[in-house]
């Protein structure tokens, strides 16, 4: 019996012994299978090179010896996105890493131009676990000891090099370094991720940064923590193995969250405007979904850069500057005007000021740069309040417009930054509440001078708070750098711009015609000859006004026919038969001496209305789908180069052309002569007509479209049809707003789809070839009060210049009585 039970329990042990080794012989063969795994999944692509050849990296570069051996980043992505979202973070901020870069996509993906690795026997699938671990153990098996630190990015995430380069080198990356945006999960997944309580994880969409002392604790563990997934999210997996096996969290820092910055405005990210703090002040954005997005962010950053560079050689100018006085050196020495040879500078030019001049540049900021010589050349301020004031203006109350006020902010928003660096230190912050008032002046040889009264909020909020309003008086100077010139090879003006004029202005005109003449016998094939440009068709609307009718047609021979320009006229004339005699007559002589141009009228028996006259002509046969639409007043003055500017700012389904044409003064208040075509384009002859549209080039395609269907015909009249036509233009090119171009990420046949739209966007320039020549204007008291209002606004803009109008009104001796008796009695009523 005791024999048995000896027996019994030596079986006993033997068999616990037995499970207990086959335990750990099956938990090593196991863990081996899964480190396989991994040697196979980081083995060489299938595009045969090298990690190193990979990202370029040369095998003699380390981290002692190269400043561009900082950082790895490793950006997955998929086979799709390849050509999209990774072709757009290689383009933009790729290429400027201070390391390498490199993109990790599924098995079998390859590409000649971008740095991609195909991981083995991993797929695109979502969420991306297996990817994101093996990316990173690829990371620890080729590249360990040549970076400093390792990020895991997105495709869709922008970085900026400089600042992620300045944020790594303060920090000591042989420490275990676990960086990101920390988080716990969403309101929804909060207590669901299997975290404890002191745990969290660096959110993946901003990116991750590990030194590489964390790398190398947590990579020889990666098979163990693909084997213990607790969720389907990849960054809070990667973060639970951090914690695990390297023993930190993610950095709980406030801050973090506007560094590594993430948008939660999903697709509709980074879209809107970008002049924002955020983007100021961040080194990574996520997420940017669309890769015009990414192109479009990126060259704003490389705005704000170029701004940063101005700013800096105006610094050192200014050093040049002090030191030079310093050191006694002459003001018109030579040394002073770097980048100039002697010679550049002319022998009988006895001033002090030349291109990059320090005496320009170098002078400190202060309102009192420049000296006029007299008074003709003091500048005027403009007074800022809710309008704009200024002297030198033909309106003297005038919109601020967007250029001023963005101007404006930036500058508030710069200061404000300023006075608010230290502010954590000093615990207290000053917010902008409103701009009050304040001036401006242009000084064109130094800058922007501006007198701004802020009304700020002091906020203390350590030791005896208090919150009060106080208002703050800003001077500021927005100089202006140095002039930057690039000259081209004088050979391209003198020799290829001149050979190619010859060519096809003799040449080619010759070849034209002799191709045209032999077509009229054979046939030839199409593409032999040059396409003509589109036809430019001319819509005149007129009533009356016979003489100006023969100037304008005599404009129109001799800069349209005669110069071959490939124009059409039509002209809508309004009156009855027995008034309109003389202007047919006019047309009729005009065809007969050119039979083979297209000059046609419609005759309206009608009240005279522009819009009704616009409407026909282009509805009306005469006009193909094809031709651009000039609509065009009897008064206007043009010449080649206005037929140039039409056919290259008008864009058939896309752009709409509406010249500011130049608008002459009434000659008989300056100096009693006569209006003529010959008008100096200058302050005292004329003005640019901003506020009109009526001149206009637009396809007749375009014009018909259903949201804007020709003109408005139930105006009569003078004016505010162009105005209408406008809002309509406007209200079609603000129609499928978002519409980007084909990338991996959108479908083909919502870009197919989208290029059928037409989004008609408005183009507006001076035009000094386009010349309005004063007439006497006459306003009907039966017009509508809004077009009686404009026509009295036009009429009186157009009897003068300001200064013109000064010089009126003090030389007649009553209105000097009249302004001093009107102030005496209000002084006195006060």
């Amino acid at each position: 019996m005791l024999q048995h039970t000896m027996t019994k329990r030596k079986t006993l042990i033997i068999a616990c012994f037995g499970i207990a080794l086959g335990l750990c012989i099956g938990t090593v063969l196991k863990n081996y299978r899964a480190l396989e795994i991994v040697k196979r999944c980081s083995m060489r692509p299938t595009n045969l090179k090298s990690p190193n050849e990979i990202i370029g990296l040369n095998d003699e570069d380390t981290i002692q010896n190269s400043q561009r051996n900082l950082v790895f980043v490793g950006v997955m992505t998929a086979k799709n996105f390849i050509e999209g979202r990774a072709r757009a973070v290689y383009d933009t901020w790729g290429k400027e890493v201070p390391g390498r870069i490199a993109f990790f996509s599924s098995e079998g993906s390859y590409s000649d131009e971008l740095p991609v690795v195909g991981l083995k026997n991993v797929d695109d699938r979502y969420p991306p676990q297996k990817k994101s671990f093996m990316m990173l153990y690829y990371m620890f098996e080729h590249y360990i000891d040549r970076f400093e630190w390792f990020i895991r990015a997105d495709d869709d995430v922008y970085m900026e090099p400089d600042k992620l380069e300045r944020f790594l080198r303060s920090i000591d990356s042989s420490k275990p370094q676990f960086i990101g945006q920390a988080g716990k999960g969403n309101s929804e997944e909060f207590g669901l991720l299997s975290l404890e309580f002191d745990e969290n994880f660096c959110m993946g969409g901003p990116g991750v940064i590990l030194s590489s002392e964390t790398l190398r604790r947590v990579a020889p563990h990666i098979p163990t923590c693909l084997k213990n997934l607790y969720s389907t999210h990849e960054d809070v997996e990667v973060g639970r193995c951090v914690q695990k096996f390297a023993g930190i969290p993610c950095t709980w820092n406030y801050e973090m969250q506007y560094i590594l910055r993430h948008n939660s405005s999903g697709r509709n990210a980074y879209t809107g405007k970008l002049k924002r703090k955020e983007i100021h002040n961040a080194i990574t954005l996520h997420p940017i979904k669309q890769a015009p997005l990414m192109y479009r962010l990126h060259s704003y950053i490389q705005g704000l850069k170029a701004e940063e560079l101005r700013q800096e050689s105006l610094l050192l100018h200014r050093d040049i500057k002090r030191m030079a006085k310093y050191l006694d050196v002459p003001d018109d020495s030579t040394y002073m005007l770097p980048s100039v040879s002697p010679g550049a500078i002319p022998e009988k030019d006895t001033g002090k000021r030349h291109f990059e001049d320090h005496n320009i540049l170098g002078i400190s900021p202060e309102l009192n740069k420049f000296v006029p010589a007299s008074t003709a050349d003091l500048l005027d301020w403009s007074f800022i309040a809710r309008s704009l004031y200024s002297a030198g203006s033909a309106n003297p109350k005038q919109k601020i417009d967007s250029a001023m006020r963005e101007g404006l902010e930036d500058v508030i928003t710069e200061v404000m930054e300023n006075i608010n660096y230290y502010s954590r230190q000093r615990g207290r912050v000053i917010e902008f509440r409103e701009l009050l008032y304040g001036y401006h002046r242009l000084d064109a040889l130094h800058g922007q001078d501006l007198i701004l009264d802020l009304l700020l909020i002091y906020k203390k909020y350590r030791g005896k708070k208090m919150t009060v309003p106080v208002r703050r008086h800003l001077y500021v100077q927005r100089a202006f750098t140095g002039i930057f010139v690039k000259e081209l090879d004088e050979d391209f003006y003198n020799v290829t711009l001149q050979q190619s004029l010859s060519s096809v202005g003799l040449f080619g005109s010759l070849l034209h015609n002799s191709m045209a003449r032999l077509s009229s016998h054979f046939t030839m094939a199409s593409n032999l000859l040059a396409p003509p440009p589109d036809t430019i068709v001319f819509v005149l609307p007129i009533a009356g006004r016979l003489a100006t009718f023969q100037r304008f047609l005599s404009i129109y021979e001799r800069v349209c026919i005669v110069a071959a320009q490939h124009c059409d006229l039509l002209v809508v004339i309004f009156g009855q038969p027995d008034e309109l005699i003389d202007h047919l007559q006019q047309l009729n002589e005009l065809r007969s001496r050119h039979i083979y141009q297209q000059i046609n009228y419609i005759q309206r028996s009608g009240p005279f209305s522009r819009g009704v006259a616009l409407d026909i002509a282009a509805r009306s046969s005469y006009i193909r789908q094809q031709d651009i639409i000039l609509f065009i007043d009897v008064d206007m003055v043009f010449n080649v180069e206005t037929l140039q500017r039409v056919r290259m700012h008008t864009q058939r389904g896309r752009q709409v052309y509406l010249p500011i044409v130049f608008s002459q003064y009434d000659p008989k208040r300056r100096n009693g002569a006569s209006a003529s075509e010959q008008v100096p384009i200058d302050d005292e002859n004329g003005y640019f007509r901003q506020f009109g549209f009526g001149i206009c080039a637009i396809y007749k395609s375009d014009i018909l479209d259903d949201d804007i269907n020709g003109f408005d015909k139930d105006i009569t009249g003078w004016g505010l049809e162009d105005v209408k036509f406008l809002e309509k233009i406007v209200r079609v090119g603000t129609r499928q707003h978002g519409f980007l171009s084909n990338t991996a990420e959108v479908p083909l046949d919502y870009n197919e789809a989208a290029e059928q739209w037409r989004r008609l966007s408005v183009f507006r320039a001076p035009d000094p070839t386009l010349v309005h020549i004063y007439h006497d204007i006459s306003c009907d008291v039966q017009l509508d009060p809004p077009q009686y209002n404009m026509c009295l606004g036009t009429k009186a803009n157009s009897l003068g210049s300001t200064r013109l109008m000064e010089e009126l009104f003090f030389n007649n001796r009553q209105n000097i009585d009249f302004i001093t008796e009107f102030n005496r009695q209000k002084h006195q009523s006060r």
